[in-house]
């Protein structure tokens, strides 16, 4: 199988109904949709077994490591099949016109592709507007901070070879989101080749409630920042550039001109 799509849910029924509508539409390659729960009376639920006398390749996924995406993430991937994994969020759209784009760059030699909405025609619209600038800030500083190749790295939607989950230790406490960010770091610093495709982020089209929370995920993305900034100055003191996929195929300058 090709590719495993992790999708974290919490009461995400009616946006679960139209991303699956729409990967179904978009995803050529063999692949398995993993939705991730914690509890059993989640709404995203029935949705899903609704679907799956259609769909063979949609499974649930019960996380019984513990609350928050960090789990999540970590009790879907022990159950992917997929030789690449696809970490997606189910309230943002626009990133599943991306996923051909994010393979190709895998099958160029790619360990961790991620999205990005502020470079090569990426957008982000709807969201906290708060969460925005503060997303836009944070991946301004931080690419200068430490010269990454992303240009953001905060991103949730993600693209990686399987074995990266059992490479890289996560945190399984990290708040919220935050685990894309530990994510995209941690690659980096264990000399994995990274690559970047532009999105289109469409966020929370159709109604749900966010789980964004301002204190503890500022708190959260604030902590993996400075720790970063540390540990990327530390094992490059001579400010080389970080290992991308560009230099096998150089897959970003084509990127530049793929319509989103």
């Amino acid at each position: 199988m090709k590719l495993s799509v992790l999708m974290p849910v919490k009461d995400e029924g009616i946006n679960l109904a139209l991303i699956l509508k729409i990967l179904g539409a978009v995803v050529e390659v063999p692949h398995e949709i993993l939705v991730v729960y914690d509890s059993p009376d989640d709404d995203s639920l029935p949705v899903v077994r609704s679907l799956q006398g259609r769909h063979p390749a949609l499974r649930l996924v019960h996380n019984t490591r513990g609350p928050g995406v960090a789990n999540a993430l970590l009790a879907g991937a022990a159950e992917a099949a997929g030789e690449y994994v696809l970490i997606f969020a189910v309230d943002d759209t626009g990133p599943a016109l991306a996923i051909d784009q994010m393979l190709a760059l895998m099958d160029r030699g790619c360990d961790l592709v991620s999205c990005t909405r502020y470079a090569r025609g990426g957008r982000r619209l709807g969201g906290s507007v708060i969460g925005g600038l503060l997303s836009r800030a944070a991946n301004w500083a931080f690419r200068h901070a430490t010269r990454t190749p992303l240009t953001d790295a905060t991103t949730g939607i993600k693209m990686m070879r399987r074995e990266v989950f059992e490479q890289i230790a996560l945190e399984p406490g990290s708040a919220g989101w935050s685990v894309a960010f530990e994510l995209a770091i941690k690659a980096q610093l264990a000399g994995l080749r990274v690559g970047e495709v532009p999105i289109v982020s469409i966020d929370r089209l159709f109604g749900g409630r966010s789980t964004f929370a301002l204190v503890p995920w500022f708190a959260a993305y604030l902590k993996w920042f400075l720790w970063a900034v540390g540990e990327f100055r530390r094992v490059q003191p001579a400010r080389q550039p970080l290992m991308t996929c560009e230099a096998a195929a150089s897959p970003m300058r084509e990127m530049e001109h793929v319509p989103v």
